[in-house]
């Protein structure tokens, strides 16, 4: 497996500072997040993610993937040829999707058609350009909050133009048994995401409401022995993303913490 770390929560480090982090935390390189406010944005994509993979590859680290702004969800984004040639011209392999969510004002399905059309833009970009788009499994009412139902979203896709982003914690929270919903996916599963969750509440309007927190691998919901020895068992070599979305916590906290989970799974493999 290629380690990387998501760099969301690394919010005004400058790419020497985020290369230093790489390093210090203990993976092979960055889930990158290109987002307003960070290093590389999909409006100066061309010219800032060339360089950006530069000065990493110089630093002996990789950038397999981007994570695109959260509303990034259609091919007639104004961003989207733009960012797509730019990770194909800087040898970017994967670049992940925003989220489509359910409303109770559309019929799912008639959403997923919606869905599904646009998928056949992206897939088109990522041909063009010799990229794979990947969906992010998330909990809620994101179309693909689970194993299945990301695989209704990208079944009909060729994996090496559409493909998923299963993520471990999001799958503890409503997904199938982590070993099946691995299996599930296995066809277009080419990224994987590391993080732990748990179920909290927050307060709104003066009424507690379900919702889910990061915690440090090992302590929330995922069962990560069963996580490893599945990936092994499949063979899986493809990224894996520290997600370490320890919000509120300084990034220097976040930095300690994401080397603190790195190590759990590095002992947890040893000893599978």
């Amino acid at each position: 497996m290629q380690y990387i770390m998501f760099t969301k929560h690394l919010e005004g480090l400058d790419l020497d500072e985020i290369i230093a982090t790489l390093q210090r935390v203990g993976v092979q390189g960055a889930d990158l997040c290109v987002r307003p406010g960070y290093p590389v944005t999909p409006e100066n994509a061309a010219t800032a993610l060339p360089d950006a993979m530069r000065r990493f590859r110089n630093a002996g680290l990789d950038i397999p993937l981007v994570t695109t702004p959260t509303n990034f969800q259609t091919p007639d984004n104004p961003d989207a040829e733009n960012l797509f040639a730019a990770c194909g011209a800087a040898g970017v392999q994967y670049i992940k999707l925003g989220y489509w969510h359910w409303s109770p004002e559309e019929h799912y399905w008639d959403t997923m058609a919606r869905v599904n059309d646009w998928l056949q833009g992206f897939a088109e970009l990522a041909g063009r350009h010799g990229v794979t788009a990947v969906v992010h499994n998330h909990s809620g009412r994101s179309l693909g909050l689970n194993g299945s139902a990301a695989m209704q979203i990208v079944r009909d896709f060729d994996p090496a133009h559409v493909a998923l982003f299963a993520d471990a914690g999001h799958l503890s929270i409503c997904g199938e048994p982590i070993d099946m919903a691995l299996d599930i996916m296995r066809s277009h599963l080419r990224v994987c995401a590391f993080k732990d969750l748990v179920h909290t509440t927050v307060q709104r309007n003066g009424r507690a409401m379900p919702a889910t927190r990061c915690v440090r691998m090992g302590e929330g919901l995922v069962d990560w022995r069963t996580t490893v020895k599945a990936l092994e068992a499949m063979d899986f070599s493809g990224p894996v993303s520290f997600h370490s979305e320890y919000a509120g916590e300084p990034v220097p906290t976040v930095i300690d913490l994401a080397a603190c989970d790195v190590r759990f799974i590095n002992a947890l493999r040893a000893d599978n």
